[in-house]
């Protein structure tokens, strides 16, 4: 079963609860799923469509001050795969980049990202790279 058709059946089972939150933010994510090219998304494509949809949700909290989390963000982060921790970075950074290949720390974020692909942030590994 593909991403998309589990976002589509969990959205039948929300409605069935009567559970509104939940049908509300999975309508949202399947409208822009609607905009796409394609009526049927690869999983990449839903991952992708997914961060963009949390990533414009926290701007509209920061936007407007709010510091509590948002059910919309809880609810669509369910469907994206695990995430690298900061300390899963690290390990793999210290143990398989050379930096001495580099100018700068920073040019080393195309083979790491390469390596984690989804499953890490490029803020994140930004973030642990400059620690470093």
């Amino acid at each position: 079963m593909t991403l998309q058709e589990k976002i589509k059946k969990d959205l039948t089972a929300a409605m069935k609860a009567k559970d509104a939150v939940k049908k509300d933010t999975l309508r949202v994510v399947l409208g822009e799923f609607g905009r796409a090219e394609s009526k049927e998304l690869p999983d990449k494509e839903v991952v992708r469509v997914l961060k963009k949809l949390i990533k414009s949700e926290k701007e509209l909290l920061e936007k407007n001050r709010k510091t509590e989390e948002s059910e919309f963000i809880r609810i669509i982060e369910t469907y994206l795969p695990l995430m690298a921790t900061d300390a899963d970075i690290k390990s793999w950074i210290v143990e398989q980049i050379d930096f001495s290949l580099f100018n700068n720390k920073m040019q080393a974020m195309r083979p790491i990202m390469q390596h984690f692909g989804e499953t890490a942030d490029g803020e994140t590994v930004k973030k642990v790279l400059q620690a470093l």
